[in-house]
């Protein structure tokens, strides 16, 4: 819109696409407003206890699980979506997944010094306490229908009429189900990593914040990757 607002020669419609422009930017950066859409769009929050059932596997979908900053770090450090980490870890310890499936492909340098985002994360893990046999890999996944379509091949082979269980963002959990379900694959949800909060309509949060604006990128990313996904038949 400022690109148009900017080589056009019409004056009214320059004032027009400039408020629009400006109230656009209001509306993303408006903390109350950019939470309640999170809230709309994240899956529902579930608690450890509410989960009835065990499951055979637990799939977490790596991408922003383990912040790599350098092939010389010899520890892990938690990722912007390194929550689904820790989720993994307590649904396993509460007893209601047996194993653990991590899917994704790292940065190849990483993975060939057997440093990428998986292995990292499933480091973590077994310093946790789960037992390393209990973890299996897929990384060749490069987004999120490949996570699906390549985790169905090592289910159906190793896990057959198994029970799965979801671990990802809450925002990401309608893409990736629906991506696991195209490839076959029923799973129950269990997000993590939420974005979204529980705010007032009160003054401070009706003035503009950087930190809406970041979040807002996030959402519209997701909305448009769904939409996409959806268009091309991948969820």
């Amino acid at each position: 819109m400022l690109a148009y607002a900017f080589f056009t020669k019409n004056n009214q419609r320059r004032r027009l696409v400039l408020g629009l422009v400006i109230v656009s930017l209001y509306l993303m950066s408006n903390s109350y407003l950019v939470m309640k859409a999170l809230n709309a769009w994240e899956s529902r929050f579930v608690n450890i206890s509410e989960v009835k059932k065990t499951y055979d596997v637990g799939i977490l979908l790596s991408g922003g699980l383990i912040l790599s900053s350098t092939p010389r770090q010899d520890h892990a450090a938690m990722g912007d979506n390194g929550d689904r980490v820790l989720q993994t870890y307590l649904l396993y310890k509460s007893g209601k997944i047996k194993k653990v499936l991590i899917t994704g492909k790292s940065n190849e340098d990483f993975m060939a010094i057997r440093k990428g985002e998986t292995r990292l994360a499933a480091s973590l893990l077994v310093d946790w306490g789960i037992p390393a046999e209990d973890i299996v890999f897929e990384e060749q996944a490069r987004n999120t229908r490949e996570n699906a379509l390549f985790s169905a091949r090592i289910l159906k082979k190793m896990f057959p009429s198994g029970k799965y269980m979801l671990i990802t963002s809450a925002f990401h959990m309608r893409r990736s189900a629906g991506c696991f379900e195209k490839a076959g694959i029923k799973t129950d949800p269990f997000p993590a990593d939420f974005h979204g909060g529980y705010n007032e309509m009160v003054l401070p949060k009706l003035i503009p914040d950087p930190d809406a604006f970041e979040y807002f990128c996030s959402l519209w990313h997701e909305v448009v990757g769904f939409i996409a996904y959806k268009a091309m038949g991948y969820c």
